[in-house]
């Protein structure tokens, strides 16, 4: 039985890629800025950003995808970026 219950209410393991994919396909969009850039625990270089819902400012971060990073002058501290999240989950967010 607890091998039953350990399935339905196990995490599901965290996707970066299929995270993305639904944000960029359902999430809401809203202007945002660049904050910096900082590393994570395991070295990855992240960009930090901020955004306002509802007159409650959020900041985040999030690592750059491949495509973006062919155009680093888009993220730079101060430059304006459109920022996909989840209307369910407004602290899940991701640069455009």
């Amino acid at each position: 039985m607890m091998g039953l219950l350990d399935k339905i209410f196990r995490k599901k393991g965290y996707d970066p890629v299929a995270r993305r994919k639904r944000l960029l396909e359902n999430g809401r969009i809203t202007d945002g800025s660049i904050k910096g850039t900082k590393k994570d625990a395991d070295g990855r270089e992240l960009i930090v950003f901020v955004y306002t819902l509802n007159g409650v400012d959020f900041e985040s971060a999030d690592e750059l995808t491949p495509k973006q990073k062919l155009t680093p002058e888009k993220y730079i501290p101060g430059a304006m970026v459109g920022v996909r999240f989840d209307p369910r989950n407004q602290y899940d967010s991701i640069v455009e």
